[in-house]
């Protein structure tokens, strides 16, 4: 990354392996019934796609270029804890942080972080916990308890898409994504307009204070929210910006060329070492990350996994 331009998610690191296998046959009926059920259909068209000037550069987000999509469907709101866990009962799928024993947890949610000392080069709030899961979220000790409806976490890139298959699913596509946040409104910040809070209220999950230190948790959360907290955008979607990272299926490049006629349901490179991450978390600051906006990108190696991404999915 250049400079000014934080990581938001550290990597597991190129020696590790990634696995792809999708357990035990497809979803039930009553599993697929409940994907299916959180669907919503957008109608697609034309769409401003990326920013008019980059916060940072080698998000490689702007500028704006307009773009097709075809209609789809699209998840409301991110895979919750509930639903992953049904689809590992049925599958019988573990995760790569299960597989490989840890993943990494933001240093405030550990009860003792002097207990966990190997961090990223230059992220020493990233911690890597040894059995930190999607189902024991800060290590051992940990639970889901109370949890059940917020973002399932700690899953990499392979576990999102294997999910997906099991279910008949896919991950959206990085247009697609963005055409979803934006919720029908044109060259906007955010999912709902320009105001980061309108009229006073929130309404995204991000990081108050001062980041990495303190969030004084002012919007109702210190870390995830349920993945129905605050009013969803104008297509009935929850949550575009801000709580997790979400994974979607684009190996990580520039965004398509503007170009007339503009593109149809463009895709990103055939291949590349990290896929796109979008819409930010609960740790975006404007001190550290400002990526809490509808043309905010990301990106990660697909075997890495964090306590901050998640993934919806789309058909």
């Amino acid at each position: 990354m250049s400079a000014g331009s934080p990581c938001c998610a550290p990597c597991r690191g190129a020696a590790a392996t990634l696995s792809t296998a999708t357990g035990r046959g497809t979803a039930s009926d009553t599993l697929r019934a409940a994907v299916l059920a959180e669907m919503r259909l957008l109608k697609g068209g034309f769409f401003d796609m990326g920013n008019a000037k980059p916060r940072y550069e080698a998000d490689l987000d702007n500028p704006r270029r307009r773009v097709k999509i075809a209609p789809f469907q699209m998840s409301a709101t991110v895979v919750t804890n509930r639903l992953f866990a049904r689809f590992i009962a049925e599958s019988g799928y573990r995760t790569t942080a299960e597989r490989e024993g840890w993943s990494f947890v933001f240093h405030l949610f550990l009860a003792d972080p002097g207990a966990y000392l190997t961090h990223p080069a230059g992220t020493p709030w990233w911690r890597r916990v040894a059995g930190a899961t999607w189902n024991h979220p800060e290590g051992p000790g940990s639970d889901i308890a109370g949890r059940e409806d917020h973002p399932v976490t700690h899953v990499s890139w392979g576990d999102a898409s294997a999910f997906a298959h099991f279910t008949g699913t896919r991950l959206p596509s990085e247009a697609e994504w963005e055409y979803a946040a934006r919720g029908g409104l044109a060259r906007m910040a955010f999912p709902w307009g320009n105001e980061m809070r309108p009229g006073g209220a929130f309404r995204h999950n991000t990081w108050q204070g001062v980041f990495p230190s303190e969030n004084t948790g002012e919007d109702g959360f210190n870390g995830t929210a349920p993945a129905l907290a605050f009013p969803p955008n104008g297509f009935g979607l929850y949550n575009m910006t801000g709580n997790v990272w979400e994974w979607v299926q684009d190996w990580f490049g520039p965004l398509p060329a503007a170009k007339y006629p503009p593109p149809s349901n463009p895709a990103g490179p055939d291949t590349g070492s990290h896929r796109v991450m979008r819409g930010g978390s609960h740790l975006c600051h404007a001190s550290y990350c400002e990526r809490y906006f509808v043309h905010s990108r990301s990106h990660n190696t697909p075997d890495s996994s964090t306590g901050h991404i998640g993934f919806r999915v789309a058909l």
